[in-house]
């Protein structure tokens, strides 16, 4: 029998709160803004809770439908971290969040709730735990999987150092398939400490979750052992003269009695946890009186909770993905209508060519980690299922598998973000590179990302991929060159991949000509500096161009197509002018294509006193805001490219390599 949950507020409930916040109904009852800390949440009642969650929901629903965020996985965690502020004091005790961006309900209830309308803004707080803003943030927390193995380093240093604290890793949206999260499982298994792992299982990731695990847990849901567990505990608890370890040792007595018949051999018991669940995770009472007995475990638990992604919302509840980390929206009617902006995204064009050039080569098989909605693939799967595959949130196993998939014949097109193919480095290294095999990465967000932030800025990819032999790194300035890119790549014999921004696809510049190995394309002609330009930053150069030519400075803007292997014969003519070069990339400047261009006209004995290398800064973070605001911070706009260029050209030549220095450290101190 299932577990049975309350039921979620409808959506004419959450648009009659709406309108009742509007007028100022509510705003005397409010018990959100009177928590400005967690020892506000302990001074409630227990009869309060529901009411301050509900409260939460609608914070979250606000905030997120004027500004955007991640908004599903936070509504489903909200009783559960209501309970988790509840029992433990994490002024002292550890917690720790896994997929960093489920911990919205967590900020508003530990000081945050004023400043929540700022959420991703410039200036504002983050969208992912940061100890910058509390001190209940222990971690800056994007990827998954870390929750555990950080847990036990904290909960080892306390031991230690002779500090009596409790500690809690939170791991949710799937993210307990992540080998990282095995392995410190592995060594939670081994404390002799409390050690409370709580498993929020909604089973989804971003996508619903994959592979054996989802079903090993969801025989657990669809059991009723639960039930069972919950009803002894009622009936044992009133009984019990005190909680702690005796209650503990009752319930676990309990709890075995039945579960032999249900599932011998949890893996989790058999790597050391004692396992409890599944609980309903929206039964903040129930959750409260459970939190309360494993805080005085002495060994490590794991603690199964079940949730629904997007609840106390149908709309939400739903469609859990695409409300996952939805654009602006408002509710209408009880509708939701989503702002969309104006174009098309590099994600859906993407998409597009990867269905066009699977309709004419039946080899291509596509794969993604956990992400087939924001990598586009979910439309794919659509038109080819037996030739797409979601590998969960596993992106070191998808590389591996890809590897597998291209040895026996297939053309796997793996398709991820920048920031997510860095967990699969050495697998890319090993399964891949040295093998000499042709898999295709597509890397989505690469570059800077917006609201997201430092957490999810594809900043690194050229840096880490340039160093393989063999890899080929192409960068489209348009759709069309996207297409080109991907058709060129299925027909290498080598590993390549190609990188895209989180953003709409330009209007194309021109009429776009297929791709040659290591071949630039010459846009501009000027003769007062070049600008090198490396993927969708070509159309600011052109912009840059067309300021410049205001001011009399007319320059020729190259659009590379490839960090690797360089144009040389682009590097020859640039620097041998005499005249100053701009590089351009929407990544660091460290070990990037600027370096690149560097490395490549030093080694062909060209004069580099006048270059400049526009990116991302090599020491520094950019945090969160709008794409547009960051590009122009790092300079890397229509206006700063044409700032740069008007600097070097303007600098007398006996100086020119100290002022290009200067520049160079100025750009990256914006």
């Amino acid at each position: 029998m299932p577990i049975s949950r309350p039921p979620d507020l409808g959506c004419v409930d959450i648009e009659d709160s709406y309108l009742a916040r509007a007028f100022g109904a509510s705003a005397l009852m409010s018990l959100l803004d009177k928590i400005l800390s967690p020892d506000d949440v302990r001074a409630l009642s227990i009869e309060q809770l529901p009411k301050l969650a509900r409260e939460v929901r609608e914070r979250i629903l606000d905030v997120v439908g004027a500004g955007g965020g991640h908004l599903t996985s936070n509504l489903g965690v909200v009783d559960l971290t209501i309970a988790l502020h509840r029992v433990f004091d994490f002024s002292k005790d550890r917690l720790l969040w896994d997929v960093g961006h489920q911990c919205y309900p967590h900020k508003l209830l530990t000081g945050r709730n004023d400043r929540f309308d700022t959420l991703r803004k410039p200036g504002g707080i983050s969208g992912f735990p940061s100890p910058a803003e509390s001190e209940y943030d222990l971690f800056d927390v994007g990827h998954a999987g870390t929750a555990i193995p950080t847990a036990v380093g904290l909960a080892r240093a306390d031991e230690l150092l002779s500090r009596k604290t409790s500690v809690v890793a939170v791991v949710g949206d799937a993210s307990i398939v992540n080998g990282v999260a095995f392995e410190g499982l592995n060594q939670a298994g081994l404390l002799k400490r409390q050690f409370l792992t709580i498993l929020n299982d909604n089973e989804w990731g971003i996508s619903p979750t994959q592979g054996g695990v989802a079903e090993y847990l969801a025989k657990f849901r669809a059991s009723d052992f639960y039930d069972d567990v919950k009803a002894r505990t009622k009936q044992v608890l009133p009984k019990l003269p005190l909680l702690g370890k005796p209650a503990f040792d009752m319930i676990a007595h309990l709890k075995e009695g039945i579960k032999a018949t249900v599932s011998p051999g949890n893996v989790f018991e058999a790597m050391g946890l004692q396992y409890v669940g599944p609980v309903d995770g929206h039964d903040i009472k129930h959750l409260v009186e459970l939190l309360t007995m494993l805080k005085n475990a002495h060994h490590p638990v794991l603690l199964h909770v079940h949730t629904v992604k997007g609840k106390g919302c149908k709309w939400a509840t739903a469609d859990p993905g695409k409300y996952h980390s939805p654009k602006p929206f408002v509710v209408e009617a009880g509708k939701v209508k989503t702002k969309a902006g104006a174009g098309k995204s590099w994600t859906t064009a993407f998409v597009d060519s990867l269905i066009d050039l699977a309709k004419s080569n039946d080899k291509i098989y596509a794969m993604t980690a956990g992400m087939p909605d924001g990598t586009g693939l979910a439309k794919f799967a659509e038109m080819f299922p037996d030739r797409c595959r979601d590998m969960g949130i596993a992106e070191s196993c998808t590389v591996d598998v890809a590897g597998g998939l291209c040895r026996g014949g297939v053309r796997p097109v793996v398709a991820v973000y920048s920031t997510f193919l860095q967990r699969a480095f050495d697998q890319v290294f090993q399964e891949v590179v040295l093998q000499g095999l042709p898999v295709m990465f597509c890397l989505d967000r690469a570059g800077l990302v917006g609201g997201d932030g430092a957490v999810h800025h594809g900043f690194l990819d050229i840096t880490y991929l340039r160093g393989f032999p063999g890899m080929v790194l192409m960068a489209p300035a348009d759709e069309n060159e996207l297409r080109e890119a991907m058709r060129f790549g299925l027909l290498l014999n080598s590993p390549c991949a190609i990188r895209y921004p989180r953003d709409n696809v330009p209007t194309p510049y021109e009429d776009c000509s297929p791709f040659e190995l290591g071949r630039s394309r010459t846009l501009l002609h000027g003769d007062s500096a070049t600008i090198l330009c490396y993927g969708t930053v070509v159309l600011q150069a052109l912009t840059a161009a067309k300021i410049l030519e205001e001011t009399g400075i007319d320059v020729t803007v190259v659009n590379a197509r490839f960090a690797k292997p360089i144009d040389e014969e682009m590097i020859r003519q640039a620097f041998g002018r005499g005249r100053p070069v701009v590089t351009v990339e929407d990544h660091s400047v460290a070990g990037g294509f600027g370096s690149a261009v560097l490395e490549t006209a030093q080694e062909l004995g060209l004069r580099c006193d006048q270059m400049v290398r526009i990116g991302m800064p090599a020491d520094r973070f950019i945090s969160h805001g709008s794409r547009s605001g960051q590009l122009a911070e790092c300079g890397m706009d229509a206006t700063g490219i044409a700032a740069a260029v008007q600097r070097l050209t303007e600098l007398e030549a006996p100086s020119s390599a100290l002022a290009s220095s200067v520049l160079h450290r100025s750009l990256q101190t914006r």
